[in-house]
């Protein structure tokens, strides 16, 4: 019997680590050594020299993060839905790139602040600029593409939250978005949510609590993106070497308008994270991606991924939902647009 009881318990243990980046970038070298032997070398050799580049940004990038969570920072966060509406939307979209939230966490948090009467507006303008950017991720695009692309994103960010928060605002005054919120059941996630207190503790190494739980994030959050990008700078060395560069130069290169709107439309299904993206962009822009393209490529990405979507769908009716596409897609292509002539 404890043969047949510990089977399927090995067997789903299988499953999960076949399912995780490091068994993907071992079938695909593993591929490569068979399929182009002679290939091999240089695919590895592209993908570790890309991601030693990236390691110096990685390590700041963990470092902040565990901070930020360790003193407990994401209650800076809450203060920007205090006050004035136009103040909220402002800071709401500043403190959306800077927000240390994941995925799981900011559904509790939002709902939250919805449930408390805090306007759709700046809510929106949070949830538009959340996704683009943080800390980890706009190191990590300095490293893969260059500071001018990582600090126009995280223009971009702020100023499509902006956007959207002021729109929604339009919209309101309208009539439109009345009842925005569905039923919120909260229900535990990850087990990682923000713990609301009255500030952040600054020097959080004084509280044995907070220095166990910067050794756990500095962990977690070092393997999760060195796994990721490991995979991206593998996927980014078969770009290079094996998909022609006038395919894509002919689909997303050039200039004018239609490469940049493809290219958006292209990246709401496609887009994989904001810690994948970036190498892969990088790849993509050395065949012949113009920046334009790669910018609204990201931004829209960053806002249709499943994670975000799934944040916004869970608390908000559809046409709410619908908002909130529309506006990212539509800024992404403005991004682009913007980036392109500058």
């Amino acid at each position: 019997m404890a043969d047949l009881t510990q089977s399927p318990k090995s067997a789903l243990r299988l499953v999960e680590v076949l399912k995780t980046p490091w068994a993907l970038i071992v079938a695909i070298l593993a591929a490569v050594a068979v399929l182009d032997p002679g290939n091999w070398g240089e695919v590895v050799s592209f993908a570790a020299k890309a991601l030693a580049h990236t390691g110096q940004y990685i390590l700041f990038a963990v470092l902040l993060l565990s901070y930020l969570k360790a003193t407990g920072a994401e209650v800076m966060v809450a203060r920007a839905f205090e006050g004035r509406e136009t103040r909220m939307i402002f800071l709401a979209a500043l403190f959306g790139g800077l927000a240390p939230f994941c995925s799981c966490e900011v559904i509790p948090f939002i709902a939250g602040l919805l449930a408390l009467g805090a306007p759709l507006s700046a809510v929106m303008a949070f949830w538009l600029s959340s996704p683009l950017i943080d800390p980890p991720t706009l190191l990590i695009t300095a490293g893969a593409l260059g500071w001018p692309f990582a600090i126009g994103k995280a223009v971009a960010a702020v100023a499509l939250g902006l956007f959207g928060g002021f729109a929604v605002r339009a919209l309101m005054k309208g009539g439109a978005f009345a009842q925005p919120l569905r039923v919120y059941k909260p229900a535990g996630c990850c087990g990682c949510g923000p713990k609301q207190e009255d500030k952040p503790v600054w020097r959080f190494w004084q509280d044995p609590a907070r220095r166990t739980r910067f050794r756990a994030e500095f962990v977690q959050n070092g393997l999760f993106l060195l796994k990721w990008l490991a995979l991206a700078y593998v996927l980014e060395a078969l770009l290079v070497n094996y998909v022609p560069a006038d395919l894509i130069a002919r689909a997303v290169g050039g200039e004018g308008v239609l490469p940049i709107v493809v290219a958006a439309l292209v990246g709401m299904p496609a887009y994989l994270n904001s810690y994948v993206a970036p190498p892969l962009l990088a790849g993509l822009m050395e065949q012949g991606m113009s920046a334009g393209a790669a910018m609204a490529f990201m931004v829209a990405g960053a806002v249709s991924s499943i994670p975000a979507m799934a944040a916004v769908w869970s608390l908000v009716k559809p046409r709410v939902f619908a908002t909130y596409l529309g506006l990212g897609v539509g800024g992404a292509i403005v991004a682009g647009i913007i980036f392109q002539m500058i």
